[in-house]
């Protein structure tokens, strides 16, 4: 069965209007602890503003939030997609575009918005699914190595000296080393 994203979407989307003040898109962001407000001019979807965008208008000098539209702080292209649309293909395009958001909207009219925090809930819901729990991942094949004895013996020194080698340090040479001399053992003196 094919997943679409209304079934994953937020229903109750809290939007804003081009005039309103910064201040008015922070107080709806706290209150309703959202990230993404779509925006609305006449009704209809022109943009969409995020947390992201009016802290980075905020950053500038001389911006006063109670007096900076938010016209000035969204995106207009706002990555849109009409009800129905395949959850896979909204995840796929917000992940490859890096969205936070996909509104839904019908002829203008917003319907629902699908943000990071829906699909991570998507994730969930998908995977705890009595289908997916039944189906096992999938294994890799391998041949099954056939030795001889001879092979096998064979095999079996190489490991054992890749084990020794293993431990000896690198870019130094491997040739044998003259033995140390013992150092003269030390008198002890009285004092």
């Amino acid at each position: 069965m094919t997943q679409v994203v209304d079934d994953f979407m937020t229903r109750t989307v809290h939007t804003i209007g081009t005039q309103s003040p910064l201040s008015e898109a922070h107080r709806l962001m706290n209150e309703h602890a959202i990230r993404h407000l779509p925006v609305l001019e006449g009704g209809k979807l022109v943009g969409v503003v995020s947390m992201r965008d009016l802290h980075l208008i905020e950053t500038l000098k001389g911006v006063d939030p109670k007096e900076v539209a938010v016209e000035e702080a969204m995106s207009q292209e706002a990555y849109t997609v009409p009800p129905g649309t395949t959850l896979l293909e909204v995840a796929r395009t917000m992940a490859m575009h890096k969205y936070g958001s996909a509104v839904i909207a019908n002829k203008g009219r917003v319907e629902g918005i699908f943000t990071t925090v829906d699909a991570l809930k998507a994730l969930e819901t998908l995977l705890a699914s009595p289908q997916a729990e039944a189906t096992p991942a999938p294994r890799r094949k391998t041949a099954p190595r056939q030795l001889s004895k001879k092979g096998a013996s064979s095999k079996a020194a190489a490991r054992k000296g890749a084990r020794t080698t293993a431990n000896r340090p690198t870019g130094k040479s491997t040739a044998k080393r003259p033995a140390r001399k013992a150092a003269p053992a030390r008198k002890r003196g009285g004092r």
